[in-house]
């Protein structure tokens, strides 16, 4: 039976290209380029990847403009109950919760981060799935440049130091993190998305560790 591995994200989970202007277009990348697919490339063939990204998604915020369904609590209560059962569950989010009209600081994006693992590892949950590990991903660090300057204004000062949050709150909950800022930069085009070369690379790196941690 394979493993399964359930990816919840946001839209550089989703696929999204960096944007020219902010025009509310849902391009995507295809199944080649998207990391989490580039992931189950590199993965041995007991393990089946399972993508739920959302642009827009925050960790626990809903989103005036957008909806509230950005809340990641909402989403991942209803990906959980969806998709089991699971072996390891991926987060990367926060990037979105650094947005201006948010004025949340790096601290308390990371206290975002921990409700949904809050959520993940309620007892219930958990047995529903026969128990799941998590894997927290960081993401890299917000450009504040082009289309996308305004919505994350003070954005990279506040994305260059949450790896150091999200250490502590992977540290509390016991749960595995590493820093997709040590692989990867987001793109010069908006400052916020992938280009697909970073994409190739996060699903690569993100494959060896799954290996080498739950071979």
């Amino acid at each position: 039976m394979s493993k399964r591995i359930l990816v919840f994200g946001d839209s550089n989970t989703f696929g999204t290209p960096p944007m020219v202007e902010r025009d509310g277009n849902s391009a995507r990348y295809g199944e080649n380029i998207r990391w989490p697919m580039v992931m189950q490339k590199h993965l041995s063939p007991n393990w089946k990847v399972i993508e739920e990204g959302l642009p827009g998604r925050t960790t626990s915020l809903p989103d005036p403009e957008m909806g509230d369904h950005m809340n990641g609590q909402v989403g991942l209560k209803i990906a959980l109950d969806s998709h089991g059962p699971i072996d390891l569950l991926v987060i990367m989010l926060g990037t979105n919760d650094s947005k201006i009209q948010f004025g949340l600081e790096a601290k308390q994006i990371a206290s975002g981060l921990a409700s949904l693992l809050n959520i993940a590892n309620t007892p219930d949950m958990q047995r529903k799935h026969e128990n799941f590990n998590i894997l927290i991903i960081t993401p890299p660090k917000v450009k504040e440049q082009n289309a996308l300057e305004r919505i994350f204004f003070n954005a990279h000062e506040k994305t260059t130091v949450l790896d150091k949050f999200y250490s502590q709150v992977a540290e509390k909950y016991e749960v595995n993190k590493i820093n997709a800022g040590d692989f990867i930069e987001t793109s010069e085009i908006d400052g916020v998305h992938f280009e697909p070369d970073a994409h190739r690379i996060l699903g690569k790196s993100v494959a060896d560790y799954v290996l080498s941690n739950w071979p």
